[in-house]
C-alpha cells in the first residue's frame, strides 16, 4: 500500500486484520519515512530497523495463522525514552544513564506488546523529563522548539514518522509539545494508566499520555493500556472508560463546552487569544464563557512546590553522585524543592482533592472546558521548551486533557485547543473532541464556499 505511514492508526489495524496490508509494509513505510526526515527533526534516541521489522513478521505470522490479534496489531508505536523497555536502553534523557538496561518492560510497554503494538524504538526526551532539551526538532520549522518533555514522541508522530507515540506529562509534558507539534495529545485521568516501569518524577504528578493525529487513535491507544497495575498506588480497581466505543459515536445532542479564561490568561500572546476568540464565535451558543474561584490561581505555587520537592528526593541519588551532568535547570530546581517544608508539600498534596472536586462541579453542567493548550506557537531557538503553564492546573488536579491541532498562529505554526472533562469520564471527553474537530472542519468548509 502506498503511502502506508499516512494511515491512521485504526485505519492501518483495520487493514491488517483484513488482509489488505501487512505489518512488515506498514513498518518498512515508517523506516523509510524516517530514513527521510530524521536527519532534520532527530526524535529518535534508539532505533533498530532489523528489530522493528522482526516484530512485523511476526505480527504477519500470527495473522496468517489464525491466531488472536490485538487492536493495535502489526502498528508500530514510539516509546519515550523514560519507559523501561528489555528490548532497547532507557537512559532518562540524561548521559549519567547512558547504555542503561533493564530486566523488564514498563507496564504501559507490556500492555502495547500484549495489544499487538510494533515497538520501533525509544523518544528523545528532555533530561530525565524536566526541562532541559534534547536534540529533536520542530518537524514545522527546525528553528524552533518541539516542545517538551516528550519532545521525540510527539515529532514522530508529526513528521508521519509512526502512528502513535507514548509520553508523559508531571506539568505540560504531553499537552505542550503535542501542540506545538499540531498533533493530538491526550493525557488521561490521574491513575487510568500504570506508571510502574516509568521514570518517576513525581508521584502525586505524574501521568501517563499518549500522541496521534486524531482523538479516535488517541482512544485506541489509551484504551491498549487501561489494565489495573496494583504495583502502581494510584490506579483503583475499577471498570475503565470505553473509549474506543465511545469517541466516535454522534452524541445525544450537541456538546456544550465552557470557555475558561485559566489564572495565566494574560500570559497568552495576543495572536493566540484573536484565534481563540475567533474559535468560540463559530462555536457560537454552543460554548459559554465561565469563571472559576480566585483559589484556582494558587494552584501554580502549589503544584511547584510538590513537583520540586518530589525531583529533590527523587533524584537525589543520582544528584549527590553527578551533579556536575545536571543542566542549570533542574539543579536550580532540586535546590528550590530541597527548601520546601513538610508542611507546605503536605498541604499542596491536601488541596489536589478539593481543587479537583470543585472543578467536577463546574463540569457536571458541561461536557468539557476548553481552553488554550499552550501561550502561542512553539518559540524560536532550541534552548528551552516552552511554557507548560496552562497545562499546570489540569494536572495538578488530575483531570483529563486532550489538545487538538484546530489553530494557526500568526507564523504559520500550530496552535492546539485543549479540552478538559471530568475526572474518569474520559469517553466523553474523546467524543467531544472528536466532535469539535469535525465541527471546526465543517464550519471551515462552510466559510470557504
Amino acid at each position: 500500500m502506498e503511502n502506508a505511514h499516512a494511515l491512521s492508526a485504526a485505519d492501518a489495524a483495520r487493514a491488517i486484520r483484513d488482509g489488505g496490508l501487512t505489518s512488515v509494509d506498514l513498518v518498512k513505510s515508517c523506516l523509510d519515512r524516517i530514513d527521510a526526515f530524521e536527519p532534520k527533526v532527530r526524535a529518535w534516541t534508539h532505533l533498530d530497523p532489523d528489530f522493528a521489522l522482526e516484530q512485523a513478521e511476526a505480527a504477519d505470522k500470527v495473522r496468517f495463522d489464525g491466531l488472536p490479534m490485538g487492536p493495535l496489531h502489526g502498528v508500530p508505536v514510539g516509546i519515550k525514552d523514560i519507559f523501561d523497555t528489555v528490548d532497547f536502553p532507557t537512559e532518562l534523557g540524561s548521559p549519567i544513564h547512558a547504555g542503561r538496561r533493564t530486566m523488564h518492560d514498563a507496564a504501559a510497554v507490556s500492555q502495547l506488546k500484549q495489544a499487538g503494538a510494533v515497538i520501533m524504538g525509544k523518544t528523545v526526551t528532555t533530561e530525565f523529563a524536566v526541562y532541559a532539551p534534547g536534540k529533536t526538532r520542530n518537524p514545522h520549522d527546525e528553528n524552533r522548539t518541539p516542545g517538551g518533555s516528550s519532545s521525540g514522541s510527539a515529532a514522530a508522530v508529526a513528521a508521519f514518522m509512526v502512528p502513535l507515540a507514548l509520553g508523559s506529562q508531571t506539568n505540560g509534558s504531553t499537552i505542550r509539545p503535542a501542540s506545538y507539534c499540531g498533533v493530538v495529545g491526550y493525557k488521561p485521568s490521574f491513575g487510568l494508566i500504570s506508571r510502574t516501569g516509568a521514570l518517576k518524577q513525581s508521584t502525586p504528578l505524574d501521568q501517563v499520555g499518549v500522541f496521534a493525529r486524531s482523538a479516535r487513535d488517541a482512544a485506541l491507544m489509551a484504551e491498549a493500556m487501561m489494565a489495573y497495575d496494583d504495583r502502581d498506588g494510584a490506579m483503583i480497581a475499577a471498570a475503565s472508560p470505553a473509549l474506543s466505543a465511545v469517541v466516535g459515536q454522534d452524541p445525544a445532542m450537541p456538546p456544550k463546552v465552557a470557555f475558561l479564561k485559566s489564572p495565566v490568561w494574560d500570559q497568552a500572546e495576543r495572536g493566540t487569544r484573536e484565534a481563540f476568540a475567533e474559535l468560540t464565535e463559530v462555536l457560537g451558543d454552543r460554548c459559554a464563557e465561565i469563571e472559576i474561584a480566585d483559589v484556582y490561581g494558587e494552584v501554580f505555587e502549589l503544584h511547584r512546590m510538590i513537583m520540586e520537592a518530589d525531583l529533590a528526593k527523587n533524584f537525589a541519588y543520582d544528584f549527590d553522585r553527578a551533579a556536575d551532568q545536571f543542566s542549570p535547570q533542574l539543579s536550580e530546581m532540586i535546590a528550590r524543592g530541597q527548601k520546601v517544608t513538610a508542611v507546605e508539600y503536605n498541604i499542596a498534596r491536601e488541596r489536589q482533592a478539593a481543587l479537583r472536586q470543585g472543578l467536577d462541579k463546574t463540569l457536571a453542567e458541561f461536557d468539557a472546558i476548553i481552553t488554550l493548550a499552550t501561550s502561542g506557537e512553539a518559540p524560536e531557538g532550541l534552548s528551552a521548551t516552552g511554557s507548560p503553564v496552562f497545562c499546570t492546573l489540569w494536572t495538578y488536579t488530575g483531570l483529563p486533557a486532550v489538545t487538538l491541532p484546530l489553530m494557526t498562529g500568526e507564523a504559520g505554526m500550530p496552535l492546539g485547543v485543549q479540552l478538559i472533562g471530568r475526572m474518569r469520564d474520559d469517553g466523553r471527553l474523546l467524543r467531544t473532541a472528536h466532535w469539535l474537530t469535525h465541527f471546526v472542519g465543517a464550519s471551515s468548509d462552510e466559510a470557504a464556499a
